[in-house]
């Protein structure tokens, strides 16, 4: 899963970026308006943390843009503002949730969690392939009723086949969503995760083909 953090304070940008990358998101930060809406623009993100108050491009004015272009993506905002027109201005723009500074860390998390939940799936938390079960609010995997003992890495990439069965993914697109700006994730690294789960979903009866020259898709 991968989150785009738009806030202009560094400390409580850092404190929220920890937070998340602990609960095993991937994160990119941007402190400002005008290259956040850059940004949102040429990636896919499954949720906005919005600032209000930022540089060179107001956070509601951003949040506009994003629904103006369809775009479904959740998005929580968190802003020092607390005046009920501002939150309510914030809803009907097409916000989900909304966080008023300061707030305890361990209400956002619970929020952050329950917008993913929400999203994923159309609101499916556990996926199944054949004897293969993905329990995405745990983040855990089972064969029958087997864990089935994934490292970090792999257990993302499987979600992403998961959630996207039926459809053949490429690097660049399983990439994206499990690895953000700071990461350097390569085509070579995939290839050699995917070898391993491949052997590790057998007894399960479930496969990643190698769709030669395009991606991967599970079946």
């Amino acid at each position: 899963m991968r989150v785009l953090l738009i806030e202009d304070d560094t400390i409580l940008a850092d404190g929220l970026t920890r937070s998340l990358k602990q609960a095993e998101y991937a994160v990119d930060w941007s402190s400002d308006g005008k290259e956040a809406r850059a940004i949102l623009s040429m990636q896919e993100y499954d949720l906005v943390i919005l600032d209000l108050t930022l540089p060179h491009l107001d956070g509601l004015e951003l949040l506009r843009g994003l629904r103006d272009r369809r775009k479904s993506t959740p998005v929580l905002i968190i802003t020092a503002r607390s005046e009920l027109d501002d939150r309510i201005r914030g809803l009907d723009l097409g916000a989900d949730d909304y966080l008023t500074k300061p707030f305890e860390l361990r209400e956002f998390d619970a929020r952050v969690r329950a917008l993913i939940r929400r999203s994923q799936s159309s609101g499916l938390q556990r996926l199944t392939c054949g004897e293969l079960t993905l329990d995405m609010t745990a983040r855990r995997a089972f064969i029958g009723d087997e864990p089935l003992e994934l490292p970090r890495r792999e257990y993302h990439i499987l979600e992403v086949l998961m959630t996207g069965r039926g459809r053949i993914l490429n690097k660049e697109q399983i990439i994206d969503h499990i690895s953000d700006f700071d990461e350097d994730l390569s085509p070579s690294a995939v290839e050699i995760y995917i070898s391993r789960l491949r052997k590790k979903l057998e007894p399960a009866g479930v496969s990643i083909r190698v769709v030669r020259g395009v991606g991967y898709i599970l079946e």
